[in-house]
């Protein structure tokens, strides 16, 4: 299993190197997510100790029932998934930063523990890039509002955009909902909202993080590539529906 994950790391590392270089990036602004839902905290060690320093999970019970195989370990975790605000509190132990932050509701929600708890947290706000009615994320056309609105909470420190993008096996299918997350960031850097400089585009998954990469994701979230698929009872988990 442990070599079987570092050659799998490995593999993917080199596809990122590859598509920067492609894409005439450099390196070291593509961060590599381990995107570890139903992962066991056993082979989440194997790859935070050979080198990895950032995971991203989906579920509020599986932060908590993986936190103790995952102590002592240099990793910070991000939450990944659809987040309901009666986990936020719990939720709020585990993270330095949410991905998934898609409603007023959830910013309220997420100020007032943060202010009850004296302290900030990281945000990116997803986007529904693809328009599919399964996936959660902002539509396109609210994302400005949206930013003006949470900006007023002093306790969010606004990071980043995310998206799941449009997944296919053709190409051209799947770029143009990643090429858009891309084309909203560069629409909020043209307002110049006070205190919005810079912000990461977490994209990109096994099956597109090159096409991803091509686009500025700064963040891709790889799990499937890496600990292979996930089994959940009689079906096997695929990363691209929820990651």
């Amino acid at each position: 299993m442990k070599e079987m994950i570092i050659s799998n790391l490995k593999q993917v590392h080199e596809r990122i190197e590859n598509a920067c270089r492609l894409s005439g990036r450099n390196i070291s602004d593509v961060q590599l997510l381990l995107a570890t839902k139903t992962v066991p905290a056993d082979k989440i060690r194997i790859a935070i100790e050979a080198g990895e320093t950032l995971m991203g999970e989906n579920k509020m019970q599986e932060l908590r029932d993986k936190d103790s195989g995952l102590k002592g370990l240099n990793v910070e975790r991000h939450f990944i998934g659809h987040l309901q605000t009666n986990k936020i509190k719990d939720v709020l132990k585990y993270v330095t930063c949410i991905q998934s932050l898609d409603r007023i509701s959830l910013a309220e929600e997420l100020n007032k523990q943060l202010l009850n708890q004296g302290r900030n947290l990281d945000v990116f706000i997803q986007v529904n890039t693809s328009y599919e009615e399964s996936k959660f994320g902002l539509p396109p056309n609210e994302v400005l509002s949206f930013i003006r609105e949470i900006k007023k909470y002093d306790t969010l420190n606004i990071k980043g955009l995310m998206t799941i993008g449009l997944l296919d096996v053709e190409k051209e299918k799947m770029q143009p909902s990643l090429s858009l997350l891309r084309q909203i960031r560069d629409e909020i850097y043209a307002e110049g909202i006070e205190g919005i400089t810079e912000l990461k585009l977490s994209m990109g998954m096994s099956q597109d993080l090159e096409l991803a990469i091509a686009e500025g994701s700064n963040m891709v979230r790889v799990g499937t590539s890496i600990f292979g698929n996930r089994f959940l009872g009689k079906e096997i988990w695929n990363e691209n529906i929820a990651e």
